[in-house]
C-alpha cells in the first residue's frame, strides 16, 4: 500500500502538534474533508487507510458513500435543513451543524423513529458572523440545555469554523471554554490552515480538506 505523501505530512503534523501539547497523536481524529472533491483523489487517501471522513451536503455525501460505507465514519460538517434530518440520521455516524432548536426537534424526532443515534454537535458561530451558521456564543449554553432537557439529545462535541481574518486561537480558546461549563467531551476544530493552532487549544477533531487533497474541483 502505498501512502500519498499529502497524508503522511498531515498525520505527522498531528503527531508533532499533539506531542507539543502533551498529547498522543491518538487523542486527535483526523476527519478527511472530502467534499467536492473528485473520487480519484478520495480513492488514495481512503486505500491507505484513512477511515473518517467529512462532507457538506447530505445528497452529496449519499452519492459519494452510497456502498462504500463498512468500516468508514461519516461526518456531517456542512449545513443542515432540517427537511433533511430524516436522511442524516439515517447516513452519517456524526452530525456536527446541530445549531437551532427547529433541527434539533427533528434530529430527536427521526432518532426516534429510526433507533438510529448518531453523535451530535453544536455548531458555535464563535465569530458571530451573519453568513455563518451556528448559535452565538452567549445563546450556546441555553441551546446545549435545550437539547438535552427539552429534546433528549446527548451533545457529544462543539464545533466551530473562526472567521477567516482573524487568529483562530481566541475562537478556539472560546469554543473549549463553552465545552468545559457544560460538560461537553469532543471539539472539533481546526483546518488546513490552523489545526496545529487547533490541537493545541484541546481539539479533538482537525478538519482537513486542501492539505490532503490539493484545491477543490
Amino acid at each position: 500500500m502505498t501512502v500519498p505523501p499529502a497524508l503522511t505530512d498531515v498525520l505527522d503534523r498531528i503527531a508533532r502538534a499533539a506531542k507539543a501539547s502533551g498529547r498522543r497523536a491518538g487523542d486527535v481524529t483526523l476527519v478527511a474533508v472530502s467534499k467536492q472533491q473528485p473520487w480519484e483523489k478520495v480513492a488514495p487517501i481512503l486505500a491507505a487507510g484513512q477511515s473518517v471522513f467529512g462532507e457538506n451536503r447530505v445528497q452529496e455525501a449519499m452519492e459519494r458513500w452510497s456502498g462504500r460505507q463498512e468500516a468508514l465514519e461519516l461526518r456531517l460538517i456542512g449545513p443542515l435543513q432540517s427537511n433533511k434530518a430524516k436522511e442524516a440520521v439515517a447516513f452519517f455516524e456524526v452530525i456536527e451543524s446541530l445549531d437551532r432548536e427547529k433541527l434539533a426537534r427533528a434530529l430527536a424526532e427521526e432518532i426516534q423513529k429510526q433507533g438510529r443515534t448518531p453523535r451530535l454537535y453544536v455548531q458555535v458561530n464563535t465569530g458571530e458572523e451573519q453568513q455563518k451558521a451556528g448559535v452565538v456564543p452567549a445563546e450556546a449554553d441555553a441551546f446545549i440545555a435545550a437539547c438535552r432537557t427539552t429534546y433528549g439529545l446527548q451533545v457529544e462535541g462543539l464545533m466551530c469554523i473562526p472567521p477567516a481574518a482573524e487568529p483562530p486561537g481566541p475562537h478556539f480558546a472560546l469554543l473549549a471554554k463553552i465545552a468545559a461549563r457544560n460538560g461537553v467531551a469532543k471539539l472539533s476544530m481546526g483546518m488546513s490552515d490552523d489545526f496545529e493552532t487547533a490541537i493545541r487549544f484541546g481539539a479533538t477533531s482537525v478538519r482537513v480538506g486542501s492539505a490532503l487533497f490539493g484545491a477543490r474541483g
